[in-house]
């Protein structure tokens, strides 16, 4: 790590910052350092050393992110280093090293807030604020035009990939799967429905100003082409841990659309939403599922681990047995 950073302080001009790695979290991809100058938080830096991903993939991240901010996106831009260049490639012990450097987006995460919003503000605000932020970079997706190209979704989620990498034992998940993707093939790919999306929009990856309520997103590491309907499902499946306290399924499935709809209310002051898409979110809840399930066979396969079937059970169960609304609904 020190080699990596002594190279990124001449590559970004930050001889006279401070650099603090982020301890890794579980299934991460990426190692984190925060930058400060003058005792202010103003950069992140993220080192990529896995090797699975292209200088393509990267770039194609990159310039989508600038993209968003040159367009006032609610993003945290990508800061260009010395060379002029998004992405840098760094060469350590022979192995290639991708840093790319970002602003620290303005706010915190709501976790460190203890969950709490902005005083003096209902949640209301929030939930709205939420779906703003995805509907305006979706507003901009489908205006842009990429340089370099990242993957499409059946680039990646194709049963010849799921095959290989999800264990025999597990064929009733894998024919569930197979039996969503044949489904997600019939879906329009069209420009309204269809383009660049962050792929893991969520809490965890937007920081709120606690001062105005606004957002700013962060982490598309993830990005791809995909159905602009599975990030709003992520959200959706989100709003569970809102909601979590409240005993009963009936009101508790009520809260989850309460605030799903105000997410909905947000998005669409930016951007449209075809209704024929909005009704098959229980799809898309089924694809955020295999998404999940996917992400914990690969990292079980990164650690070199065996998958903990409790880690993708709920998930698996309502795959096999057609269970919809991530078996939320109350009749489940």
């Amino acid at each position: 790590m020190t080699d990596i950073i002594e190279c990124a302080k001449k590559l970004y001009s930050l001889e006279d910052c401070v650099f603090t790695p982020v301890p890794g979290h579980e299934g991460g991809r990426n190692q984190i350092v925060i930058i400060s100058r003058n005792g202010d938080k103003q950069y992140v830096l993220r080192i990529s050393a896995l090797g699975d991903r292209t200088v393509n993939d990267y770039l194609a991240e990159t310039e989508f992110v600038r993209f968003l901010a040159e367009n006032d996106g609610p993003v945290a831009n990508v800061i260009p280093s010395v060379n002029g260049e998004l992405v840098e490639q760094i060469e350590i012990d022979g192995k290639v090293i991708y840093a790319v450097l970002f602003a620290y987006a303005k706010g915190i995460l709501i976790a460190d807030n203890g969950y709490r919003y902005r005083e003096g503000a209902s949640l209301s605000e929030y939930f709205f604020n939420t779906g703003k932020a995805l509907g305006k970079i979706h507003r901009l997706s489908k205006i842009y035009t990429p340089v370099h190209n990242r993957q499409d979704y059946f680039d990646k989620y194709n049963m010849t990939y799921i095959d290989r990498l999800i264990p025999n034992e597990y064929i009733d998940l894998k024919s569930a799967i197979e039996k969503r993707l044949d489904s997600f093939q019939a879906l329009p790919k069209n420009k309204d429905c269809y383009g660049m999306i962050h792929f893991d929009f969520s809490d965890g990856n937007y920081h709120i100003d606690m001062d105005t309520g606004l957002i700013t997103v962060f982490d598309f590491d993830n990005c791809m082409n995909c159905w602009y309907m599975f990030d709003l499902a992520n959200l959706w499946i989100h709003n569970e841990g809102w909601t979590r306290p409240e005993p009963d399924p009936g009101k508790r499935f009520a809260l989850m659309q309460q605030c799903f709809d105000l997410q909905l209310q947000g998005y669409k002051t930016e951007t449209e939403l075809p209704e024929e898409m909005l009704k098959k979110l229980p799809l898309f809840i089924d694809m955020v599922l295999i998404e999940n399930i996917v992400d914990e066979f690969e990292c079980c396969a990164r650690e070199g681990e065996a998958p903990d079937h409790e880690d993708i059970e709920d998930a698996a169960e309502c795959l096999i047995h057609g269970i919809p609304y991530a078996g939320i609904r109350p009749q489940y």
